[in-house]
């Protein structure tokens, strides 16, 4: 599997040699800003995790701002899996090659549910 670091700014995949993957159809525009929007307030909140740590804050006050983030990241995540099923295993099952997508799906839910 290729790691890549993507660009949040530039939407660019910085590739470690291997092919990127790619959707074999563009998400809706405004799909991809919704997911955007939602990452960079992860981001800022987990920016501000940090600040609040250097700054000794409460410790609940800090648990807070990770549970928020976390709700943040899990949005998106939930977003993007419902994108993957309406299109990509959709697709997949349209052309009867539905065993490789369904379990590439049954890892993913393990990862992201584990």
């Amino acid at each position: 599997m290729a790691i890549l670091a993507w660009s949040m700014s530039g939407g660019k995949a910085k590739d470690n040699g291997a092919a990127a993957r790619l959707k074999s159809r563009p998400r809706p525009h405004r799909l991809k800003r919704e997911i955007l929007a939602r990452l960079s307030r992860a981001e800022g909140q987990l920016r501000g995790v940090g600040r609040m740590i250097e700054a000794d804050a409460y410790c609940v006050d800090v648990l807070q701002q990770i549970a928020a983030a976390r709700r943040a990241l899990d949005r998106a995540a939930l977003m993007l899996l419902r994108d993957h099923l309406e299109t990509c295993v959709a697709d997949a099952l349209a052309e009867r090659d539905s065993r490789a997508k369904i379990e590439e799906l049954i890892g993913v839910l393990d990862r992201f549910l584990a």
